[in-house]
């Protein structure tokens, strides 16, 4: 991708004159609002001309403010926090998070209708029947991948996030089998080494499961299973109500493959936590006779 809007700015800065530098920092100190201003409302908020803020957008590469607002929407597209319409929070028609609601409901219909029950009960089986599953993510991935294997070690043992954090993968993914199954997330805003990644667990024996946004479908071809997960949201912020969902169902759906051995683990998982005082007192050890 081209250099976004903040950047061109930063390389730019020292030769704009100075009122086109006042617009300019007003740029950079609201970036996450630039799609909703209009060129009027950056001269007035600046003090410049309307003239002055259109000098300074030919000079950055910009054949008019539209191209500008379509650049902003572009980054958000690529996970960029900008907020684009400035209204997106209100409330419709007097009910409260009524378009949040049906945003997160949307996006896990989406998620679903992708999703083939054959592939799902493969990848489900493929995690109950490997001798390690490896869980992979970075950034805003990296919470989901330790979320993952939380739920995922109640049911089965060797599970795990990798790398430690400050550590390398490569130690982690040399000794992958055929009977493995690593599980990537790959939201957007990848790492700029994540077509590596990608590329070293293809060639490895082990299978690999992608789970990410829609931006990662040009990997779909080099893993075994691609789950196309939608981050929309209102606004600014990514939402991953859906990608936890979708742990959720994995998770449950191991737990179901082996549900006499898994309860049998989370009730000695159960025991050692009231042994270690780990959780707080009304936390009591299971009884599956009772279930």
């Amino acid at each position: 991708m081209t250099p976004h809007i903040g950047q061109r700015i930063t390389r730019q800065f020292d030769a704009l004159s100075a009122q086109e530098q006042r617009v300019a920092s007003f740029i950079l100190d609201h970036f996450d609002d630039l799609a909703v201003y209009s060129a009027a409302d950056l001269a007035r908020l600046t003090g410049v001309s309307k003239s002055t803020v259109s000098r300074l957008f030919k000079r950055l590469g910009f054949e008019s403010y539209r191209s500008v607002k379509d650049h902003a929407r572009q980054l958000r597209n690529l996970g960029v926090p900008l907020v684009i319409d400035a209204n997106a929070m209100q409330d419709e028609a007097g009910v409260p998070f009524q378009r949040h609601l049906q945003r997160e409901q949307d996006n896990l219909q989406r998620c679903l209708n992708s999703i083939s029950h054959q592939d799902f009960s493969a990848l489900v089986e493929s995690l109950d029947k490997a001798r390690h599953v490896v869980v992979i993510g970075f950034r805003n991935s990296y919470p989901l991948a330790l979320h993952f294997r939380q739920q995922l070690i109640q049911a089965r043992c060797q599970v795990s996030v990798v790398p430690q954090p400050n550590q390398s993968l490569a130690e982690e993914i040399v000794d992958l089998s055929e009977r493995d199954v690593v599980v990537l997330f790959g939201f957007r805003r990848r790492p700029s080494a994540f077509a590596e990644l990608v590329n070293a667990l293809g060639r490895s024996p082990a299978k690999v499961a992608l789970i990410a946004d829609p931006t990662a479908v040009n990997f779909a071809s080099q893993v075994a299973w691609f789950f196309e997960t939608p981050l929309e949201s209102l606004s600014a912020f990514d939402s991953y109500a859906t990608a936890n969902s979708l742990i959720c169902l994995l998770a449950n759906g191991v737990l179901h493959r082996r549900l006499a051995d898994g309860r049998e683990r989370i009730s000695a998982i159960s025991d050692i936590y009231a042994d270690l005082s780990e959780l707080e007192s009304s936390i009591m050890s299971v009884d599956w006779n009772t279930q």
